[in-house]
């Protein structure tokens, strides 16, 4: 499929997400009891349990465990001692989800860490804007606000794992992606698989800066 082609099938049918931004959470007093659920079920699939088999091993009800499942209930520390060891996990284990820290970072203004990264060539500056280590969601996001000036070398060498999102915030740029072009200007996004050669090819109008955004799995 063209280029072209691709743009105006996006434009032209309704993708559907999986998630909804804008979900208002749900209320306090019930969020322990789903988070409890949720893990529950993960924890007896993981075993290849069905609802039944595990309540036969603990002396639950199949109606109980259900309720416990879909965050009907507030369950024992007795019930979650003795579904802990059943399925053999740490009694902690069914809070995991509950109001776990989540941190982010505010970086203002000229602050980002100027750094050196793999690949980097004379007069292309790298500010990395934040970086969250191992957390829960398993990925992995480095942004960056990349600078390139008129003594900026141009090669396009940079090869990585993860997906790469580029924003373009000044300047034009020709940046390669495997064996295409983009010509890239201000306000444009490009969105990549990074494992492929990429990077600025043609600079065509300087200064030049973008935001590079790239995700990955936290064991790669």
């Amino acid at each position: 499929m063209s280029e072209p082609d691709a743009h105006r099938e996006l434009h032209e049918r309704k993708v559907r997400l999986n998630q909804d931004p804008h979900r208002a959470r749900e209320p306090r007093e019930n969020n322990l009891e789903v988070a409890i659920g949720r893990e529950l079920r993960a924890f007896r699939k993981q075993k290849t349990m069905t609802v039944a088999e595990l309540a036969g091993l603990t002396g639950l009800s199949i109606g109980m465990l259900s309720k416990i499942e879909n965050g009907n209930t507030s369950p024992s520390l007795t019930t979650l001692r003795t579904l802990a060891h059943v399925l053999s996990v740490p009694l902690t284990a069914f809070f995991r989800g509950f109001e776990e820290h989540r941190e982010a970072v505010h970086t203002r203004a000229g602050e980002g860490v100027e750094i050196e990264r793999a690949g980097t060539r004379a007069g292309h500056q790298y500010n990395l804007l934040g970086h969250i280590g191992a957390n829960a969601s398993g990925v992995m996001v480095e942004p960056y606000l990349i600078t390139l000036s008129t003594e900026s070398d141009i090669f396009p060498t940079f090869q990585h794992g993860g997906i790469e999102t580029i924003y373009m915030l000044e300047g034009e740029l020709l940046y390669r992606h495997s064996d295409r072009l983009y010509h890239l200007r201000p306000g444009d996004t490009l969105f990549f698989d990074a494992d492929s050669p990429h990077g600025p090819e043609g600079l065509e109008k300087l200064p030049a800066r973008y935001l590079s955004i790239i995700a990955y799995p936290q064991n790669s």
